[in-house]
């Protein structure tokens, strides 16, 4: 393996518009050669009529003779007369399964939409279903793990040991392998997927890094492209060490936005009418935390953890505030550990495994520690709620065994116009991410979700934003080209809070009614981009 970092080194770092018609381009139904994928039927309860398959692809791209590794995909078929080829679903990660989308999109899409494509999923190269699938440092994530914050020099020992080991590892176990898994192998993949589908071109629905991995994908094989939907956009020109301290900020503005909702709602979680008070109580658990675990095993790093998922989406809010409120007032620790078991708890580390590889990979990253750390402190004290988690989170790729070439650039005019949505106050994916990709994708059209702050945004429940998507899906209809956005939709309400005389008692409530569907859809996009 290339040397990189040392530990040693490391260490001493401490000291709302019209619409307009878009003729469609070349139907990809029109196969270039006949399907070669041996589809079986794998029903489910939802998804009676999903198919399954696995297809060979080169491990090496550049030796297609070489090494073969599987991908797994599913589809859901088009039984329309008229039909548009097959759509390819991501929901991001990286290191995100997709087989879970397939019959999500299928589902939520309006049934004679969804009717005239084959709704494909698919496990990236390295992940889940797909073989080899990575599995680095087992029990990486098992708790108790240090305090993310390095309060003292031997928490900072801890933590970047951590990181290191967890790299040395990946680069031992899948050896051969590592330098072959990154976003433009993956997008190699999908037009291998492509080919055996016998297809001409692709449509291409991606959340969060399935927004970069479409816009590779497009710059890789233009005119494979016949319809691209984006949402919630990575900021190409920050992957990934900058787009990460841009998280950083974001998320804190949505924690503070979650303690005031907290703040608007004391009658029933009695915590406090001054949001300032509410997230000052909130540090003050995740202190407790540090000295005695709750139930032995919610310290601070897994407090973190459990909390994270309300960033991304706001509909968790109720449960997490429960949690809260029952710690504050009960001293209750066994809803800390359940909300952890519900929200925070990773179970095996397939899914960071490739999150690592991928973005260690796909771009350069600092080796000196130094210079980590000195922008994690100095981040910190304007962002404190996520900088430390997330910046041990990414911490591996400054010890990663394989070359960090430069990242892929995107601008692109070459490819039918593409249709982008995002939430202004998207902590996963800042807005900003949004507005450069709109800019680099000709041609291309933004829709933005006004003062919406939940991150994967169309299919869960704004009927305004899926009016966008199905008229763009259906016949390539797009809102008129403005100058800056697009088009603008509503947010969705805030959630409604649980009942006071529950919250205080730790009793949970599950999801209202009309959350339904973003609730299924972020589990199956999960947290970290």
């Amino acid at each position: 393996m290339r040397r990189t970092a040392s530990v040693a080194v490391a260490l001493a770092a401490m000291a709302s518009g019209l619409v307009s018609a878009v003729p469609a381009t070349a139907a990809a139904g029109s196969p270039a050669a006949a399907s070669s994928v041996d589809w079986t039927d794998c029903g489910t309860a939802n998804n009676p009529t999903m198919q399954c398959a696995a297809i060979d692809v080169p491990l090496d791209h550049a030796r297609p003779e070489g090494r073969q590794i599987q991908i797994a995909v599913n589809r859901i078929p088009a039984t329309a007369e008229e039909r548009q080829g097959p759509l390819l679903v991501n929901p991001g990660g990286p290191g995100g399964s997709g087989l879970g989308l397939a019959g999500y999109v299928a589902r939520s899409l309006p049934a004679d939409v969804a009717a005239q494509y084959d709704v494909i999923g698919f496990d990236p190269r390295g992940v889940g279903k797909s073989e080899p699938a990575l599995e680095c440092k087992p029990g990486y994530f098992d708790a108790t793990r240090p305090d993310s914050v390095p309060h003292d020099f031997r928490t900072f020992a801890e933590n970047i040991s951590r990181a290191a080991s967890f790299a040395v590892d990946c680069g031992i176990r899948h050896e051969g392998v590592l330098k072959h898994i990154n976003t433009r192998n993956t997008a190699r993949d999908m037009d291998a997927i492509r080919a055996a589908l016998g297809a001409e071109q692709i449509n291409f629905f991606g959340y969060s890094y399935g927004t970069y991995l479409g816009s590779v994908y497009a710059e890789l094989f233009p005119e494979r492209v016949r319809r691209m939907v984006l949402d919630s956009i990575v900021d190409p020109t920050k992957v990934w060490y900058e787009a990460n301290i841009s998280q950083n900020y974001a998320f804190d503005e949505r924690f503070t936005a979650f303690t005031a909702w907290i703040a608007e709602h004391d009658a029933t979680y009695g915590l406090g009418t001054d949001a300032e008070k509410v997230e000052a109580r909130w540090y003050d658990m995740r202190t407790a935390m540090r000295d005695e675990p709750a139930k032995g095993v919610v310290g601070p790093a897994e407090l973190e953890e459990s909390f994270l998922p309300g960033g991304y989406y706001n509909g968790y809010w109720p449960a997490m505030a429960e949690a809260f409120a029952a710690y504050v007032h009960e001293g209750d620790e066994q809803a800390l550990l359940d909300l952890y078991d519900d929200y925070g708890k990773v179970t095996g580390t397939n899914g960071y495994s490739v999150y690592t590889a991928v973005e260690c990979r796909d771009a350069k990253w600092p080796r000196d520690w130094g210079t980590w750390y000195e922008d994690a402190r100095e981040t910190y004290r304007k962002a404190p709620f996520l900088t430390w988690s997330n910046t041990w989170y990414n911490a591996p790729c400054a010890f990663w065994p394989t070359r960090q070439p430069e990242a892929t650039d995107v601008r692109n005019d070459d490819i039918p116009p593409v249709l982008l949505f995002q939430a202004t106050d998207d902590a996963a994916t800042p807005y900003a991410g949004g507005v450069k990709m709109h800019r680099l994708l000709d041609d291309s059209r933004l829709v933005v979700e006004e003062d919406g702050g939940n991150h994967g945004i169309t299919l869960g429940g704004n009927a305004c934003l899926d009016r966008y998507l199905t008229e763009y899906l259906a016949d390539g209809t797009l809102p008129d080209a403005r100058r800056g956005v697009d088009a603008t939709c509503d947010t969705l309400p805030e959630p409604e809070p649980a009942h006071a005389a529950s919250a205080q008692k730790g009793e949970r409530s599950a999801p209202s009614a009309d959350r339904a569907d973003g609730a299924e859809l972020h589990r199956l996009l999960g947290a970290r981009p």
